[in-house]
């Protein structure tokens, strides 16, 4: 299987952590910013991530690339779900984006590899988010907006091996946006969110992005 990805992409970091919990192969193809024609040719539209099955088919939507590879052999989301978890999710992506889209844009990345690819990125992303700079210069504000919702989880985490005590698909919500947010230089995760972060990157053989 391969996986089109960006890295700085939570909705990527969900297959592929799913496939590490699973110890699936995944070929995972870093695309450009700006090449468009790679994933137009793939499936007739810029999306991302894709993932190619072996049989040359591909596959859209996050969470379905989630439940194909769970599929395979044993299966390690085996715990239950809650909707506060996924409510935290939601109010996670309502301030997140704002913080750390402006810094994915300083960080050395593959989807960014070529000027042209990072300018494609800034512009496509300020068209729907405030100007970088403007976010960055309210970092402070933004970053106060983030906490209650990371102090809310904080008080929901069971294990630092599992949000709900056993690996779900609430993991595969929660850590990737985790991932997302540990960019922001001056945030700071409380304990529990914190050991399940560290825990969960090094179960998953991941590591963190930059911070700046």
């Amino acid at each position: 299987m391969k996986l089109y990805m960006f890295e700085h992409c939570s909705l990527c970091f969900r297959v592929r952590m799913t496939a590490a919990l699973k110890e699936v192969a995944l070929e995972e193809v870093p695309v450009l910013d700006d090449d468009t024609d790679t994933l137009v040719s793939l499936v007739g539209k810029r999306v991302i991530p894709i993932l190619v099955k072996d049989d040359g088919t591909a596959m859209l939507e996050s969470m379905d690339m989630v439940d194909y590879i769970e599929a395979k052999g044993a299966p390690v989301l085996t715990g239950s779900e809650r909707p506060e978890i996924e409510a935290i999710a939601a109010r996670l992506l309502k301030t997140s984006p704002s913080l750390t889209m402006p810094r994915y844009a300083l960080l050395q990345l593959p989807e960014f590899a070529t000027g042209a690819a990072r300018d494609h990125f800034i512009a496509r992303k300020e068209r729907v988010f405030d100007s970088f700079v403007e976010l960055r210069a309210r970092t402070s504000e933004l970053i106060a907006e983030l906490v209650p919702v990371i102090d809310d989880l904080d008080q929901l985490i069971e294990s630092p091996d599992a949000i709900n005590g056993e690996l779900s698909r609430d993991d595969v919500r929660i850590l990737p946006l985790l991932r997302s947010a540990a960019v922001v230089k001056g945030l700071e995760f409380p304990i529990k969110v914190r050991t399940y972060f560290e825990s969960m990157l090094k179960r998953t053989g991941f590591s963190p992005l930059p911070v700046i």
